[in-house]
């Protein structure tokens, strides 16, 4: 009785991976060169929040210590300074998102009489040079006989800011489809629950987008502030009148803590885009 015999299965000869030219790692390399250009001043800071200074400037590295995070508030002028900031900040947060959200809104979405000048003036405000706009706010509140002080910093933060935040909503109330809303007032939804349920969900990144650039642009800004203060002291004129004397550590630890705060929420909205998307 013969046996068969199986042919011999034909293997495929393993595909290699065609080499890539060097050329081809030439945008990824700038591209991570650039971001740590960027972000080396931020490294520093963190870095110097550990420096062990034995005297009173903060300019060269002389060791690492973690005394800086448990003396935060030990000084009391830089802790008025940066709660100060931190509660313009919010204010003009929670102000900024809900009138520049509004017009945001209206110029991405409707069709009015005066939207073209109306956009106009809003880009206009943006491309300002601060040194102009800190000027003019100056005049306008010395013509109003208006104090300088806590007031006048939040009418200042709160112009500078709507229209960020309206260019940002703007952009993403354009891509939206207009026929999702009109679905959901044919199925028997109202207004109000229609743009609750439908429209709010969708421009909710951009709202969070502008949120978060009004708490930073209000956190950081000196220029304005520093014309309409008067005898209210933010966290950057604080940093700024304190560097002709020496900036204590302290100043470095509490950036580095604004940056994580900063950095953590950018995260959470970008988690929260995903989640919505999936």
């Amino acid at each position: 009785m013969t046996m068969l015999k199986e042919a011999p299965v034909a293997t495929r000869p393993a595909r290699r991976k065609p080499k890539r030219k060097w050329t081809y790692y030439i945008l990824p390399v700038y591209t991570w060169a650039v971001l740590a250009y960027l972000c080396l001043p931020i490294f520093v800071m963190i870095l110097f929040g550990f420096n062990n200074t034995k005297g009173r400037y903060n300019i060269t590295f002389q060791g690492f210590t973690f005394r800086w995070y448990k003396e935060l508030f030990a000084i009391g002028g830089l802790t008025d300074a940066l709660i100060n900031s931190l509660t313009i900040a919010v204010i003009v947060t929670i102000v900024s998102v809900a009138i520049g959200g509004a017009l945001g809104m209206a110029l991405g979405r409707y069709r009015f009489r005066g939207k073209g000048p109306l956009s106009l003036v809003v880009f206009a405000q943006i491309a300002t040079p601060e040194l102009v706009l800190g000027t003019s706010l100056l005049s306008l509140f010395l013509t109003l006989n208006i104090p300088r002080g806590y007031v006048t910093i939040l009418l200042a933060h709160i112009m500078f800011c709507i229209p960020f935040v309206a260019v940002t909503v703007q952009a993403r109330v354009a891509g939206l489809d207009g026929s999702l809303k009109e679905a959901a007032l044919d199925l028997g939804a109202t207004p109000a629950v229609a743009f609750r349920k439908v429209t709010l969900p969708m421009i909710m990144p951009g709202i969070l987008a502008g949120a978060l650039l009004s708490f930073a642009l209000s956190v950081d800004d000196f220029v304005t502030t520093s014309f309409n203060a008067g005898q209210t002291v933010t966290f950057p004129l604080w940093v700024y009148g304190s560097s002709r004397l020496g900036i204590p550590a302290q100043v470095n630890v509490m950036g580095t803590l604004i940056f994580l705060f900063g950095l953590i929420l950018a995260a959470y909205s970008i988690l929260a885009g995903r989640r919505k998307k999936d």
